[in-house]
């Protein structure tokens, strides 16, 4: 049995920078955040030394790539495709 890595902010642990990128971008398709909300930024812990998901600071600059190309309003009307589909 492995050991669940933990941290005292109890935000979820992201075990590298790239993994958390992808789980903001992720978050962003997955839920509709009102305008101005939701995360928006990684950061490095300084208790645990690895990755959680921000909604301050600067935009992480994959995630406004992502929003500047339509990509992530693609991925949500393709999401939205998928789940239609599958209760047919």
């Amino acid at each position: 049995m492995s050991k669940r890595l933990t941290c005292s902010t109890t935000k979820k642990i992201y075990l590298s920078e790239g993994l958390a990128e992808d789980a903001l971008i992720e978050a962003r398709i997955q839920f509709d955040y009102p305008a101005g909300r939701g995360p928006i930024a990684v950061y490095q812990c300084q208790d645990c030394g690895y990755y959680h998901l921000t909604s301050q600071g600067m935009m992480n600059e994959k995630l406004k790539k992502y929003l500047a190309s339509g990509n992530v309003e693609k991925q949500k009307e393709a999401n939205r495709w998928l789940d239609k589909l599958k209760y047919k």
